[in-house]
C-alpha cells in the first residue's frame, strides 16, 4: 500500500473504567500481498482490580489477552508515515479527520518508512522528546512488524520482529560486543558466584576482572577461553568470597590477558568490552568506579533482603547501547540456553496526558511530578489514628506511582523510621492518592497502623527511586530522586528539627501544626505554589482528605512598608561586618537587637537582590517578579541573568562602595522614603540598624561645574546630540525638583547614567542622590553637570574633590566647548 501524503492515524478508544496502563504492544502496519493481515495487539492487566498486597503478587497476574478485543476492517493500519493512538475517554470524543490530539494519551507509536517526511509533526504532538520510528522493510523477509521492548530499566523502545500477535514479543538485544555479560549470580549464604558471557570464539584474548567497590581495587582476575563456549555461552563460576550480594563491586570483561590485571591492582583507564557495576544493601561503589565502567548509567541497585540463594540476575533489556546495568532483571538461571526474562513490570508511560474538562493543565512552574498535598500528623486524643498524608500529581489524572516511596524521618537520628513503597497503586481520576489510618473517611489507598506519623519534630519525604528504597543506595538523609519534602515540629522544638530542614528544606523554618490556629483538628495543606520542598507553600487548614484543600484567606497588605537598609558579611572593608535587612514602617520604633534573625544557611550574597513580598504563601522568587506580591526591591549585582528580568528596576543596579565609608563596615540604604523598586532611591553608606539612615547632605557638598561626553549608546548614535539627556528636567533646575509623568522617568534615568559615569572615576559610592543639588544643560554637543555634588561625610567630599582635579574636564567661561567631527567618531 503507497504511503500517504497526508499522516494518518488510528484511535482506540476505551470505556472509562479500564486499566490504564495499557500499552500498545504490537503494530502490523503493512503485511505483503492484499494488506488483510495487518493488526494493531494491546496489552493490559486482565484482571478487573489489581491487588493492593506486594506488587510481586500482582505482576504474577499480568498478560497479555490474546483475543483482540474488536475487529477492524480490512486496511485499518496504513503505511508510514503513520501513528497508532491509544486514548483513556469515551469513543464519542474521537472520530475521522480530527486534527491530532494529546488530551486523553494513554500510548502512541509513531512510524515511518523514510526519515523526516510528516512523522514529525505526528511525533511532536504524541510522543514529545522522541523520533518516529523508523519501519525498516529489508530487516526480515516476509512480513515483519514493530514489537513494542523495554530498553533498559523504565525505558521502552521498538524493535522490527516477526509478527507474534497474542504471544510474547520476540525481543532480542541487537549484535553486541565481541564477549558481554549474559548472567550472573552474585552469592548468598554459601552459593558461589556464577558469571556467563556471550561471545565467538575468535574474540581474541579475554579476561573477566572483578572490582572491589570500596578499594576500586582488582579483587580477583581470570583467563577466559571461548573454545570451551557452549551455544556461545560460557559459565564461569567463582567463589563466593569474590562476588558477595551484601557488598559494592563489579565484574567486567577486558580484552587482554590476567597478568594485565593483577589482584590489588588500582582501577585501569581501560574501557572493558562490557561491564556490570552492583551496590549492595547500605553500599555503594564510588564514582569513580561507576563512571569509569558505565559512563552515564547508575549501579544495578541489589534487594535490601539478603537471600540465601543469592541474587540470578540475567540480561533482558534490548538497548543498543552497551554497558548497562539497567539491562538485568532478576530471572531464574539458564546455563548454555536462551535467558528466561519475566515480562516488564512497568508501564511505558505512568501517566495520561493531562487534557479534558476535568483536569488542569500542567503548569508552567514547579516539576510536574508528584507532591505533597496535605500533612496531618497529629489527630485530636490519645488514639492518634487520624493521620494522613495525601499526596497529589499537577496533571490532576489518574497516575500511576510506580517506583516512588514515603520516607518519614525521626528529627533524632536523621533516619527514616518507616520506609513506604507505593509501587502498583494508582491515584484517583484527579491525582489524588491518600495514605493514613483505617478510621479515615474516605478510606485511605494504603491504610497505616495507628501513631504510625509522629507529631514532630520530624520530616515526610517523597522519592522516585525504581531501583528500590532511596536509604539502600544513600548514607544519611538521602537527597537524590527527591520530588518533595515537609519538615515539621511541635512548639518548642524548632532546634530539634533543624539539622532535617537543612538537608530537605534548607534556609527554611519547620512548619507548626498549630493546634490553636483551628478548633478540632487541623492540617498542613499546601495552599498556593507547586514548587517541591516550599514550605512557604502550606498553612494549618480544616483537613480535606482526598478534597480540594480549604485555605484561609490571606489578610490586606501592611500599608508603607519598604526595604530600608541591606547589609552583606561580604562588604567587609577591613572590618567585622554583620549582615541585616532592616525594613522601614510602621511602627518607627523597636527593640535594640534583631527582630527575627536568618534562618541557618542563609546569608545576604556578595552580588544578588533581595526582594519583599507580600502574600500568605507566595514564594519570594526571581522568577516571578511581576507577581503582585512584590512589595519592594533592591538588586547589587551586574549579573544580565538576574538584570534581564527586573524590568521593575529599569534594569539598573545598586552596588555597594566601601570606599565611600572612611572605616568600618558599609551598608546600602534607601534615602528616598516612598520610590519603591527604585535604583535612585539607595545609596552606599555606613550602617545604622534602628536608626535614621545616613544619606548625602549640603553640609558636605562640593561645587563642580563639568563637561562631559556621550553617557551611553543611544547618544552617541544620534549624532551626539544630548539634548534628550536634558527633556525630563530644566535648565537652571535645582535640589532635585522633578517633572511628572514620563519626564520624571527620563529624569531619572538621566542621572543615573550621569552618576554611573562619575562613579567609574571616583569609586567613591556617588548615586543619583548625590546629583540632587546639580543642574544640566546640552550645549555644543556637550552635557554640562555644574552646582553642589552631596556627599555623606567629609570623607566622601575629600574623595569626590579629588576625583574632579584629577579627571574633571572643566568649562571655560561658563561654555563647553564645541564638539569636533570625528572626536567621537576615531577608534580611539
Amino acid at each position: 500500500m503507497a504511503a500517504v501524503a497526508l499522516a494518518a492515524w488510528l484511535a482506540l478508544a476505551l470505556a472509562a473504567g479500564a486499566e490504564p496502563c495499557v500499552i500498545i504492544s504490537e503494530v502490523n502496519a503493512d503485511n505483503p500481498r492484499l494488506d488483510t493481515g495487518e493488526f494493531v495487539e494491546l496489552c493490559w492487566t486482565c484482571a478487573a482490580t489489581p491487588p493492593t498486597s506486594a506488587a510481586s503478587s500482582w505482576w504474577a497476574r499480568w498478560t497479555c489477552c490474546p483475543a483482540p478485543p474488536s475487529r477492524c476492517p480490512p486496511t485499518p493500519s496504513r503505511t508510514a508515515p503513520d501513528a497508532v493512538a491509544l486514548y483513556h475517554s469515551a469513543a464519542a470524543r474521537y472520530g475521522d479527520r480530527m486534527n491530532v490530539t494529546a488530551v486523553g494519551l494513554l500510548d502512541a507509536v509513531v512510524y515511518t518508512a523514510r526519515r523526516g517526511g510528516g512523522a514529525q509533526v505526528l511525533a511532536e504532538t504524541l510522543t514529545p522528546g522522541e523520533d518516529a520510528f523508523l519501519e525498516d522493510e529489508g530487516v526480515l523477509e516476509g512480513d515483519e512488524s514493530m514489537e513494542r521492548c523495554l530498553l533498559s530499566e523504565d525505558r521502552w523502545g521498538l524493535r522490527v520482529a516477526s509478527p507474534s500477535p497474542g504471544q510474547r514479543n520476540l525481543c532480542t538485544p541487537p549484535a553486541a560486543a565481541a564477549a558481554t555479560i549474559n548472567e550472573l549470580r552474585l552469592g548468598g549464604g554459601q552459593d558461589h558466584g556464577f558469571v556467563e558471557l556471550a561471545g565467538a570464539p575468535d574474540a581474541g584474548d579475554l579476561v573477566l576482572v572483578l572490582w572491589d567497590g570500596r578499594l576500586d581495587r582488582v579483587s580477583l582476575s581470570l583467563d577466559l577461553d571461548l573454545d570451551r563456549a557452549r551455544n556461545g555461552l560460557l559459565a564461569v563460576h567463582i567463589d563466593k568470597n569474590y562476588m558477595k550480594g551484601d557488598q559494592s563491586g563489579a565484574v567486567a570483561v577486558y580484552s587482554g590477558r590476567a597478568s594485565d590485571f593483577p589482584v590489588l591492582s588500582p582501577l585501569s583507564p581501560v574501557q572493558p568490552l562490557d561491564a556490570f557495576v552492583f551496590s549492595g544493601p547500605g553500599t555503594r561503589p564510588s564514582t569513580n568506579l561507576t563512571q569509569t565502567l558505565v559512563p552515564g548509567r547508575q549501579p544495578y541497585q541489589l534487594s535490601s533482603s539478603l537471600r540465601e540463594g543469592g541474587f540470578p540476575l540475567s540480561r533482558c533489556g534490548v538497548a543498543s547501547w552497551t554497558r548497562d546495568p539497567g539491562t538485568f532483571w532478576e530471572a531464574p538461571q539458564t546455563p548454555g540456553t536462551p535467558n528466561n526474562c519475566p515480562w516488564p513490570r512497568i508501564c511505558p508511560h505512568p501517566a495520561a496526558a493531562p487534557g479534558g474538562p476535568d483536569s488542569p493543565p500542567l503548569p508552567p512552574w514547579g516539576n510536574g511530578d508528584f507532591l505533597i498535598n496535605e500533612l496531618n500528623s497529629d489527630s485530636p486524643g490519645a488514639a492518634e489514628d487520624g493521620e494522613y498524608v495525601e499526596l497529589w500529581h499537577p496533571s490532576g489524572r489518574r497516575v500511576s506511582l510506580q517506583g516512588v516511596w514515603l520516607l518519614l524521618f525521626g528529627a533524632q537520628d536523621r533516619r527514616p523510621y518507616r520506609e513506604i513503597s507505593l509501587s502498583g497503586h494508582f491515584t484517583t481520576a484527579r491525582g489524588y492518592f491518600l495514605l493514613g489510618s483505617a478510621r479515615l473517611v474516605p478510606a485511605p489507598s494504603l491504610r497505616l497502623p495507628p501513631n504510625t506519623i509522629h507529631n514532630g519534630p520530624d520530616a515526610v519525604a517523597l522519592y522516585r527511586s525504581p531501583s528500590g528504597p532511596p536509604s539502600a543506595s544513600q548514607r544519611g538523609v538521602p537527597t537524590r530522586g527527591l520530588l518533595d519534602a515537609v519538615v515539621y515540629r511541635q512548639r518548642g522544638s524548632d532546634r530539634g528539627a533543624q539539622d532535617l530542614s537543612r538537608i530537605l528544606t534548607p534556609g527554611q523554618l519547620a512548619l507548626l501544626e498549630d493546634p490553636a490556629v483551628l478548633p478540632g483538628d487541623e492540617s498542613l495543606s499546601r495552599c498556593r505554589g507547586l514548587h517541591p520542598a516550599d514550605l512557604s507553600a502550606f498553612a494549618v487548614a480544616p483537613p480535606t482528605p482526598l478534597r480540594e484543600n480549604s485555605c484561609p484567606r490571606p489578610p490586606p497588605p501592611p500599608e508603607g512598608v519598604l526595604l530600608s537598609e541591606v547589609a552583606s558579611g561580604l562588604w567587609t572593608n577591613h572590618s567585622q561586618q554583620g549582615a541585616f535587612v532592616e525594613l522601614l514602617g510602621p511602627p518607627p520604633d523597636g527593640p535594640a537587637g534583631p527582630d527575627q534573625a536568618f534562618p541557618d544557611g542563609a546569608a545576604i550574597p556578595l552580588r544578588g537582590a533581595v526582594l519583599l513580598c507580600y502574600d500568605l504563601f507566595s514564594v519570594c522568587r526571581a522568577a516571578a517578579l511581576n507577581n503582585s506580591s512584590l512589595r519592594d526591591l533592591l538588586v547589587f549585582s551586574h549579573h544580565q541573568q538576574l538584570l534581564s528580568p527586573l524590568a521593575a528596576t529599569g534594569g539598573r543596579q545598586v552596588v555597594p562602595a566601601p570606599r565611600s565609608v572612611e572605616d568600618g563596615p558599609v551598608s546600602l540604604s534607601r534615602c528616598l522614603c516612598c520610590e519603591v523598586r527604585s535604583p535612585a532611591s539607595w545609596t552606599s553608606s555606613s550602617p545604622t540598624p534602628h536608626a535614621t539612615n545616613l544619606c548625602p547632605s549640603s553640609a558636605y557638598s562640593s561645587q563642580i561645574d563639568l563637561c562631559l561626553g556621550p553617557l551611553s549608546k543611544d547618544w552617541r548614535d544620534s549624532s551626539s546630540d544630548c539634548s534628550g539627556q536634558v527633556d525630563g528636567r530644566r535648565d537652571g533646575q535645582v535640589d532635585g525638583q522633578r517633572d511628572s509623568g514620563r519626564d520624571g522617568w527620563r529624569d531619572g534615568q538621566r542621572d543615573g547614567q550621569v552618576a554611573d559615569y562619575l562613579e567609574q572615576k571616583c569609586r567613591c559610592g556617588i548615586s543619583p542622590l548625590a546629583l540632587r543639588g546639580t543642574n544640566v544643560s546640552c550645549e555644543s554637543g556637550w552635557l554640562r553637570v555644574w552646582g553642589h555634588v552631596l556627599a555623606l561625610s567629609r570623607h566622601q567630599r575629600t574623595l569626590i574633590a579629588q576625583t574632579w582635579r584629577r579627571n574633571g574636564s572643566s568649562t571655560e567661561g561658563g561654555v563647553c566647548p564645541p564638539l569636533t567631527a570625528g572626536r567621537y567618531a576615531s577608534t580611539g
